[in-house]
């Protein structure tokens, strides 16, 4: 943190100057409040790029600045509520406070009942009783929303087909900006209701061809993927640093990285061998070495200003958008075969029973003995593959994984074995091959090598009583598991909502299950029956783990969440530079911010897949294919394709000319007359009507072409018994 020349303001004073100013406060009116010289300017400008990085400040358009959470003087406002007392709330438009919520501002109209929701006002900002207040200036024009779609051409007209599948209408294109017909396109709105109309404002070009479904993605969720240039630069600098001499030096030992076979970058890499210390019996030493990123990339850097804003690393078939510069993410970070590389090591004291007896963290410099895919270690291990390392790396540690894979038995975390999609491609990215990724006892060894690791930075920081960045998973709702237990009903499986509710609880459902053909929709229930993990800086357990305190720690490549436990442990262990201990505010806000950029990542991952799914499924349009329904609704059901994936509606019209009954309770479509019955995790054959790489959605029909109604059948949804009868829309 630099230091604020003579005759700059401080910090604190720059703070209190902004927040307390009565208009807005740029670098002119601060360098003209503290009289400051042509020459102090220079290093004004630098000081305010500083407390920005801190995050202590935020620009606002035009230059002005305020504090970083708080509101500018005066900003752009956009409507987003009117409420039964005729009040009118407005957002800020632009609001980038990492992890803060986006406030609410009550907003004081000139003529009561001339601000409707989406309308855009400039304002001047005032905080009163605890809230925010806007003083309306002006009404500003609409701003351009941005779609992305493919042109289509008709009579000479152009019109836009968003990417989004739920979106389903489509768009005049009033100027296609010199794309054609068959382009995807990222277009602006224009124009007022009815008649809105789309401006094209970039070409991207062909939307089946190679890279374009991960690029659809991108921009539809704007992920960021380019690097600032000093990013680059600083990046290309720190690449070069050396390791220092002050490391643990573990290049002697066989520590291997098991990987997927895929993999862009490499995290994490173990060791293990039986300890030899008499007050651990049968037990095990083992050491979890992970990238040192922390030696990199420094609190307030630009680099780590952009890895914040990212949050993670973002995964597709055909490419992956880095959280760090790909110099740091695949090069010098990676851990990789016969290259130094600086680690953050872990040190496992492991019981013969695989509870932790010990652990320490030394910063470190190791020279993997071997990367390995995940397929090629377990063909070592089954005797199947000859490899230099499975007696001497390989085999300890799949000795010291059964004590551990023993605790993990012994603490019954939750047990769902739901298979993953691999989008295999060829070298010029098309699609060789969709199916379920296979599951290894290598996986399984990786995963709880990784999760002792993070038990142990979890209570390595609470031994130091330092802020800890949780990763916490909940107990589910109430709300949750009613609606589980209704579904179990329908297969005569009993729930009791009075008991305490534990992983195991639902294992047991699993088990009681066996191999009946409905067992993986029941798994899938229960997964959607879970809350979403989260981080925050207070520990309330992971539930699904069955674990009290749980961080993560192992994948400070690609996770901003591990990089923030990693400082903490640099600085509460004193371990050298770039250690950081933030505030407790902070760390809710990041918490917050990071778990939101997860999410994101999530949804863009998934979409992608559909993409490629419904682009490989294209090839079948027209035939028959095997599926199970997956979620039934009262206008039709959702179904997959066996062995690949994919969702598709089969809509309610196209079955048949008999009314069908909607029970919520039991998630099946009855036929009045034919008793015909479409249920949850059912299995039937299907004919692929339609598959659109573009937006990945599929849809379905009946296999003897009999399902088009002369009339469409709608039902009303009704909980526990069947529904009341729809017949062309209207109740009856």
């Amino acid at each position: 943190m630099k230091k604020p020349q003579p005759g700059l303001p401080t910090r604190e004073q720059i703070l209190a100057f902004i927040e307390q100013s009565d208009q807005p406060a740029g670098k002119r009116e601060i360098a003209r409040a503290f009289g400051l010289s042509a020459q102090e300017k220079i290093g004004l400008k630098a000081l305010l790029k500083d407390m920005a990085d801190e995050g202590l400040i935020d620009s606002a358009p035009g230059r002005a600045f305020h504090k970083m959470g708080g509101l500018p003087k005066v900003t752009v406002l956009r409507i987003v509520d009117v409420d039964d007392g005729g009040n009118v709330w407005g957002q800020p438009e632009r609001w980038e406070a990492d992890g803060i919520p986006i406030p609410r501002l009550r907003i004081r109209e000139r003529k009561r009942g001339s601000l409707g929701i989406g309308q855009r006002v400039l304002a001047r900002t005032e905080e009163a009783g605890g809230g925010w207040i806007a003083h309306v200036m002006k009404t500003i024009a609409p701003a351009s929303e941005q779609v992305l779609g493919v042109l289509r051409e008709e009579a000479g007209r152009f019109w836009l087909t968003s990417v989004d599948k739920k979106d389903r209408r489509e768009m005049m294109v009033s100027d296609t900006g010199g794309a054609e017909a068959g382009d995807l396109v990222l277009a602006e709105k224009a124009g007022r209701p009815p008649r809105i109309t789309a401006k094209v404002v970039e070409r991207l070009g062909d939307p089946f061809a190679p890279r374009s479904f991960s690029l659809i993605a991108i921009h539809k969720f704007e992920i960021p993927d380019r690097f600032q240039p000093e990013t680059l630069e600083e990046a290309e600098r720190v690449a070069r640093q050396p390791l220092g001499d002050d490391r643990e030096d573990l290049r002697d030992l066989p520590i291997v990285a098991i990987d997927p076979v895929d993999a862009r970058d490499h995290d994490d890499a173990v060791w293990a061998a039986p300890d030899d210390d008499p007050a651990n019996p049968e037990g095990w030493r083992a050491i979890v070495a992970i990238a040192d990123v922390s030696f990199y990339v420094r609190p307030g850097s630009a680099i780590d200003t952009d890895a914040r804003r990212r949050g993670n690393s973002v995964y597709f078939p055909d490419r992956v958008v880095p959280m760090l510069p790909e110099i740091l993410s695949a090069d010098v970070c990676s851990l990789k075969e016969g290259e130094d590389r600086a680690a953050l090591a872990c040190h496992l004291q492991v019981t013969k029973g695989g509870k932790l007896k010990s652990f320490r963290f030394t910063r470190a410099v190791v020279r993997l003995a071997a990367n390995i895919a995940y397929e090629d270690a377990q063909a070592a291990i089954d005797g199947e593959l000859s490899h230099p390392l499975t007696e001497t790396a390989l085999r300890p540690l799949w000795d010291c994984w059964a004590a551990l894979a023993k605790a993990r038995d012994d603490r019954e975390p939750l047990d769902l074995d739901l298979p993953e999609r691999r989008v295999v491609l060829d070298q010029n990215g098309r699609i060789l091959s969709v199916a379920p990724r296979a599951r290894l006892d290598a996986h399984r060894l990786i995963e709880d090598y990784m999760i002792a690791a993070n038990v142990a930075a979890a209570k390595a920081l609470e031994a130091k009583k330092a802020p800890v960045m949780y990763r916490v998973h909940e107990v589910p709702s109430r709300t949750k598991l009613v609606a589980l237990k209704e579904y179990l009903e329908t297969f005569d499986i009993p729930f009791a909502m009075g008991q305490v509710i534990r992983p195991v609880t639902f294992n047991r459902i699993i088990d009681k299950i066996g191999d009946a053909d409905f067992k993986p929709q029941v798994m899938e229930q229960i997964l959607r029956s879970q809350t979403q993990a989260y981080y925050a800086p207070v520990n309330q357990g992971h539930f699904g783990l069955s674990l009290g305190s749980y961080a993560h720690f192992t994948s400070p490549i690609r996770r901003y969440a591990d990089l923030v436990v990693h400082r903490a442990l640099v600085g509460a262990y004193k371990l050298g530079d770039g250690g950081l201990l933030p505030e407790g505010e902070e760390m809710e806000r990041l918490g917050t911010s990071i778990s939101q950029y997860e999410r994101r990542a999530m949804e863009a991952e998934r979409e992608t897949i559909d993409r490629y799914v419904a682009a490989y499924l294209s090839e079948h349009v027209g035939q028959v294919v095997e599926t199970r329904i997956t979620g039934v609704t009262n206008f039709g059901f959702f179904a997959t394709v066996d062995g690949v994936g994919g969702d598709g509606l089969m809509p309610i019209r196209d079955l048949g000319g008999d009314y069908f009954h909607y029970d919520e309770s039991s998630q099946q479509l009855l036929g009045e007359t034919t008793r015909e019955i479409y249920k949850l995790g059912q299995r039937l054959p299907l004919r692929l009507a339609e598959a659109n790489p573009v937006s990945g959605a599929l849809r379905f029909e009946l296999p003897d072409g009999k399902g088009a109604a002369s009339e469409p059948r709608r039902v009303l949804k009704r909980r526990g018994r069947p529904a009341n009868i729809r017949h062309n829309g209207k109740r009856r």
